[in-house]
């Protein structure tokens, strides 16, 4: 049985690139490789060609010929020992060197102990034939892949741990203050993790909100230089013209409302969780 050479790429064969830019790593599904393969790297590529376990070479960009061990072992022999198939096993790994984009989320918590979310964006590439060895080597393949969120979930812990540092110390209201400390933690903690994996970190953005929606939008509003008074009031009169109420106005300014000469004022109720607009006097 003739054993025929081979082309290994990542091209498909309607010509599309199966790393795609969510893909750090891709592993060759054929184990059948052998000598005169041509083995392709493409010009966003770096290849690492390993036989049981052991790293034969790595690639940069070109077109290379596979020298392998099994070219003595041809014809009947294979056939007859091997089931047609030579016994040394090869590995193929591509590892994508474009700058690739990951995106992590969570929950920090402020001085005051109140619940901000946070979602960060960085760029990660490797960049060097070495790293692309670490990566291969330090970060395992879930099936033939190992894509950006895989990488995202690594680093979680990372990315959590240096956003608490600042968010934890600093009250809620000035946290975006501090955000170019917090990017700068960020980025010193993630380079430092995921340089033992081969990737370079290139750039990372942080925006950190307030969890609860009413909360991110009084603290808008005290944005306008507002008083916690008067935010609240505005909070509370913007609900209220949402809901259709001709009184929003008055509640934005403090002042009573008439009807038909009666002034309408606004009183809580026993129970402490509600207000009901009664004539005054």
């Amino acid at each position: 049985m003739a054993l025929t050479r081979q082309v290994i790429s990542t091209l498909q064969d309607n010509g599309t690139d199966i790393m795609g830019p969510d893909v750090m790593a891709y592993h060759y599904p054929d184990a059948s490789i052998i000598s005169g393969s041509l083995l392709t790297v493409e010009a966003n590529h770096f290849a690492v060609l390993k036989s049981r376990g052991a790293v034969l070479g790595v690639y940069d960009t070109g077109q290379y010929p596979i020298q392998t061990p099994d070219k003595p072992l041809l014809g009947g022999f294979v056939t007859g020992f091997f089931g047609g198939n030579s016994p040394w096993q090869y590995e193929v790994l591509y590892v994508n060197r474009a700058k690739l984009l990951v995106r992590a989320s969570g929950v920090a918590t402020s001085a005051e102990m109140a619940e901000m979310v946070y979602q960060v964006d960085y760029y990660i590439h490797v960049d060097s034939k070495d790293d692309a060895l670490k990566l291969t080597t330090h970060m395992p393949f879930s099936g033939h892949y190992i894509k950006a969120d895989e990488v995202a979930s690594y680093a979680a812990p990372v990315v959590e741990q240096a956003i608490n540092q600042v968010v934890q110390v600093t009250p809620m209201e000035k946290i975006n203050e501090h955000i170019h400390e917090v990017v700068e933690l960020l980025k010193e903690h993630m380079s430092a993790f995921l340089s033992v994996f081969g990737i370079t970190l290139n750039d990372a953005k942080v925006l950190i909100l307030p969890k609860d929606d009413r909360m991110r939008e009084l603290i808008s509003l005290r944005a306008f230089g507002l008083s916690e008074l008067d935010a609240v009031r505005y909070y509370t009169a913007l609900k209220m013209a949402e809901r259709g109420l001709v009184s929003a106005p008055n509640m934005a300014v403090g002042a009573p409302f008439s009807i038909g000469g009666a002034t309408m004022g606004t009183y809580p109720v026993p129970d402490g969780h509600a207000s009901v607009t009664l004539p005054k006097g």
